[in-house]
This record gives C-alpha cells, sequence and structure tokens, in this order.
C-alpha cells in the first residue's frame, strides 16, 4: 500500500461519490472465501457507513480532505463567471452529475457557480436546484473540514463568495 493511501483512524476522507467520511477503522473481513482488510469509511450527514477494501481505495477513489491551496483552486472558480452551455439540460445534468461525482472539489466548485441564482435571476427547475444543493452540499462539507469551521459557517462563506462573484 503506498504511503499517501495509509490513512488512519479518525482521518477524514473524501469519497468520489458520497463526499467527506471519516475513516473509524481497519477490519479484517472474509467475504466469499477471500480474507480482505477493509476501511471503515462513516458518512455523518448520509448515517452511512461504507466498507472499501484497502487494496481498491486508490482505484475507488477513495482520497485524503483537499489541501488549503486545492481549496483555494475550487474557490477561486466559484467566483469565476457561469459557464452554463446552452445544450440540452438532459445532457448538461449528466455533465453536473459526473463533476460532482468526481469528487473533485474544483468541478464541484463549477457546478455550484453555473447553478447559483440569486435573487434577480429567474428561478430554477427543480431538477436544478436539486443538483445545485447536491453540490453545494458536498462543497460545504469539504469547505468546512478543511477549514476546520462547522458547515453553517461553511456554507455562509461560500453564499458570501457567490453574491460577491
Amino acid at each position: 500500500m503506498s504511503e499517501k493511501l495509509a490513512f488512519a483512524e479518525g482521518d477524514f476522507v473524501v469519497y468520489p461519490s458520497h463526499g467527506v467520511g471519516k475513516i473509524l477503522g481497519i477490519e479484517a473481513q472474509e467475504i466469499s472465501g477471500y480474507r480482505l482488510n477493509v476501511f471503515v469509511v462513516h458518512f455523518d450527514k448520509d448515517r452511512m457507513t461504507l466498507r472499501v477494501p484497502v487494496t481498491k481505495a486508490k482505484a475507488s477513489g477513495l482520497r485524503r480532505l483537499s489541501t488549503q491551496k486545492e481549496m483555494q483552486v475550487a474557490l477561486v472558480k466559484l467566483k469565476g463567471r457561469s459557464k452554463a452551455k446552452r445544450t440540452m439540460w438532459s445532457r448538461r445534468a449528466q455533465e453536473y452529475e459526473a463533476k460532482i461525482n468526481s469528487g473533485d472539489p474544483a468541478s464541484i466548485a463549477e457546478v455550484v457557480r453555473d447553478l447559483y441564482r440569486n435573487a434577480g435571476q429567474p428561478d430554477q427547475s427543480y431538477s436544478e436546484r436539486q443538483i445545485y444543493q447536491a453540490a453545494l452540499d458536498r462543497l460545504v462539507r469539504e469547505f468546512a473540514a478543511v477549514e476546520e469551521i462547522d458547515e453553517s459557517t461553511a456554507t455562509e462563506r461560500l453564499e458570501q463568495m457567490l453574491n460577491a462573484a
């Protein structure tokens, strides 16, 4: 196992399709006659526990929290101009979902930026709001964990950045 992926109990990690979780420990499990060591990752917000085989952690995209520098790159994207394409909504929705599930904070910030609506803009459709909220929640959780602040403070800070852009 590479040193980079040696997670310890109590570490915060990011699983691409679920966001920020906490390593509860490493367990040995027997599955179909094979003995596997698995990371036990708990996602507090979703009240879910995931077991990721240690040997598959890298391939599954399990990673450490972003660094301050990586988060700054995401925040710069958040402050940029919206690049919403004029393609069909179903195609854009698929692209947005893929960016959210990539687990990359910069890609997630692009989705938040593109779907953000302030008071003077037209209302969003239900599916736009759903995708926007999913992206915002994912970005807020990682931002809060990196900055070591609570999620409501992180949400306020991100919304201030969006309003200022």
